[in-house]
């Protein structure tokens, strides 16, 4: 048997991929069982209700992202904590972090379902469309507290030295969404209910099944302990994790805005397109936020035990190892557009032509995307989230959603499928920059 990685060893490229491993699986396979959920609405409830899980999806996610900031930015500090030899103050900071985001999301989930049908309308759903995407999103939202926990968790199993538990509850977690899907969708014809009630259930899954290991003696390096309000911790798990808050939010708003603009310019197939990107995004982006989520807890406890050189061998070998995975994202991406495009949307021949064109132009953005996103979670493992918040926010937020707005105007509908790429390409100028900037203070 292979000896327990430690967050304290030495890393070579080897020990950097078992480490992360887990965690890029775990978060790939979550994506995966999402992409579950969209193969079997559009084939299986029809394609206006595909359209309007897509439509609404993005506001769904922006009311979970307060488990992302808790996670991240709670990762980064009990990592460091730990780091600095403090294990009995990082699980009082992980208790009360935790009581914090699951009573935060029964208050969000609260407002989610009381204006849902507003925000569908005010976003431009019309007819069926605000019918489905009110019943299917507040299916969801009763289960937000929990999807809250599960996407706090995973970050946080990992800083534990647990990344292979937080793999088994996500497989777990995933094919009971899988299985759910087919015997609601499929047996027992309960259409969009289905689907939302077997997301809901394993969001609820995924939530609570850790909250219950970390609630009893365990052989990870956390467990929940008799907490007390501590403000300074709670704002610097905050503030460590604003860049995934700000980066969750961007990326709902630019989605928002690629559905209002492709309602626009070309219907009710240009948002079917989209949300099949987006599934299959899901998953080729996981795998950078997986290895992102696997270094951070070592990035955070080697820069609390102010081990400058091991930070700096982690970060350079983790750069190269993103660019390889960009590369090998990409020609996937491109030779898999045309299968992708039939599994999702093969029974309409124009929008499988609309999807797979869209594949192909979108996939080549992963050669730099991976960069990015790792500058920006390696300044939030290293505790600053200013600088991580204005990486992914000006990417998404500004340069993104400018080009959405502009290129059609400029060059025609079809010019804004090219909107990521400049968003990359502005992004990569800017995270090379802040990166050369902060340098000499983190010394890596």
């Amino acid at each position: 048997m292979a000896q327990a990685i430690q967050l304290s060893d030495s890393f070579g490229y080897r020990k950097l991929i078992r480490f992360t491993i887990p965690s890029i699986v775990m978060m790939v396979f979550t994506s995966v069982y999402g992409v579950v959920d969209g193969v079997f609405v559009s084939n299986f409830v029809g394609k206006t209700q595909f359209a309007a899980v897509n439509f609404i999806m993005p506001f769904l996610m922006l009311l979970g992202v307060l488990g992302f900031m808790l996670g991240t930015g709670g990762s980064a500090l009990v990592a460091k904590t730990i780091g600095e030899g403090d294990r009995c103050k990082a699980n009082r900071i992980f208790s009360l972090i935790t009581l914090f985001g699951f009573c935060a999301g029964i208050v969000i989930a609260l407002f989610g379902i009381v204006f849902l049908e507003d925000v569908a309308v005010l976003l431009g759903a019309k007819g069926d469309m605000v019918k489905h995407c009110v019943h299917y999103g507040r299916l969801i939202l009763t289960a937000l507290p929990c999807f809250i926990l599960q996407n706090m968790f995973q970050p946080i199993i990992v800083a534990s030295e647990k990344p292979k538990l937080g793999l088994q509850i996500t497989v777990v977690a995933g094919v009971m969404n899988i299985v759910l899907d087919y015997l609601l969708i499929v047996v027992c014809d309960m259409g969009l209910s289905g689907a939302a009630i077997a997301t809901a259930v394993s969001q609820a899954a995924g939530g609570l099944i850790p909250l219950v290991y970390f609630a009893f003696p365990n052989t990870s390096l956390l467990r929940f302990v008799k907490t007390s309000f501590d403000g300074k911790a709670l704002l610097q798990t905050l503030y460590n994790g604003m860049s995934e808050f700000f980066a969750n939010i961007s990326g709902s708003i630019v989605a928002m805005c690629y559905n209002f603009q492709l309602m626009k310019y070309i219907g009710e197939n240009g948002v079917a397109a989209f949300g099949v990107i987006m599934y299959v995004q899901f998953i080729f982006f996981a795998v950078f936020l997986g290895y992102a989520i696997g270094t951070a807890p070592i990035i955070s406890y080697n820069y609390g035990a102010k081990n400058h050189n091991e930070l700096r061998n982690v970060f350079h070998r983790s750069v190269k190892l993103v660019f390889a995975l960009g590369i090998v994202l990409t020609v996937c991406l491109e030779l898999l557009a045309y299968p992708l495009a039939q599994l999702f949307v093969g029974y309409d021949a124009q929008l499988f032509a609309l999807t797979r064109k869209a594949f192909m132009i979108y996939g080549v953005s992963y050669i730099i995307v991976g960069f990015n996103f790792y500058a920006s979670s390696f300044f939030t493992a290293l505790n600053n989230g200013f600088v991580s918040a204005v990486i992914s926010t000006v990417r998404a937020l500004v340069f993104e959603t400018s080009a959405v707005f502009v290129l059609p105007l400029l060059f025609g509908a079809e010019s804004i499928w090219f909107s990521v790429w400049v968003a990359e390409i502005l992004s990569l100028g800017l995270a090379i920059t802040l990166l050369k900037k902060y340098q000499s203070r983190y010394n890596y």
